[in-house]
């Protein structure tokens, strides 16, 4: 019976717009993770994206008035419940954007505690990828999850770039991380990106095409 317990992946994306990269991040994210357990073990994988432009004012009540209304209650339950949560925001004023910030001020601060916690970030510049290190992993510390070693930001230059001799294209880091993640959850042992053959996800698709494939999905 134990082991038909799905494993729970949730993912949180506080993109604004319909779609958003914040939330394509989100779901490839989740997708390499997915990938990741499906290789490695038998249990189900039950992944689910909380989409927090769906719940802001939700947010904004339970912020006020102290209660959360059902949608914001079951979304708060799946975050606390996961054994594994991506944490995905758009960069607003060099920070994660006020909605992310006022949606993990509602989750207790005992809540998250040793649950693995993959951060990730978008912006229009590269200059703004240390928020992930300035700004998410302290706000998780505080909250007393295990931030996971890779964490990924994605500027609108790195969807449909393929890397250099130097560093990772974003697919690779997403691979990466999502492996990281899918190890934590499971225990298993993580494999090296280098060693991956390369497959469909290796190929550059411009950006405009992958937002362009979320409004037919």
């Amino acid at each position: 019976m134990f082991a038909t317990e799905p494993v729970r992946i949730v993912a949180v994306s506080a993109g604004l717009s319909n779609p958003s990269s914040t939330r394509l991040l989100a779901d490839r994210l989740a997708a390499a993770a997915r990938d990741r357990l499906d290789a490695t073990q038998d249990r189900p994988v039950d992944v689910r994206v909380v989409e927090l432009r769906d719940l802001a004012g939700d947010i904004a009540s339970h912020l006020v008035s102290g209660f959360p209304p059902p949608a914001l209650e079951d979304a708060l339950a799946a975050v606390t419940g996961a054994d594994g949560l991506i944490a995905v925001t758009p960069v607003f004023t060099a920070s994660y954007s006020g909605l992310f910030k006022s949606f993990f001020d509602l989750v207790e601060n005992t809540a998250l505690t040793g649950k693995p916690v993959l951060v990730a970030a978008t912006g229009g510049t590269p200059r703004h990828s240390l928020v992930l290190e300035h700004a998410m992993r302290p706000l998780f510390a505080y909250l007393r999850a295990v931030t996971l070693p890779t964490s990924v930001y994605a500027a609108s230059e790195d969807w449909g770039a393929s890397g250099d001799e130097y560093t990772e294209g974003l697919p690779a880091r997403i691979r990466r991380a999502g492996g990281e993640l899918a190890d934590a959850v499971s225990g298993g042992r993580a494999v090296s990106g280098a060693s991956r053959t390369p497959g469909l996800d290796d190929e550059v698709v411009p950006f405009e095409q992958q937002l362009a494939a979320l409004r037919t999905a």
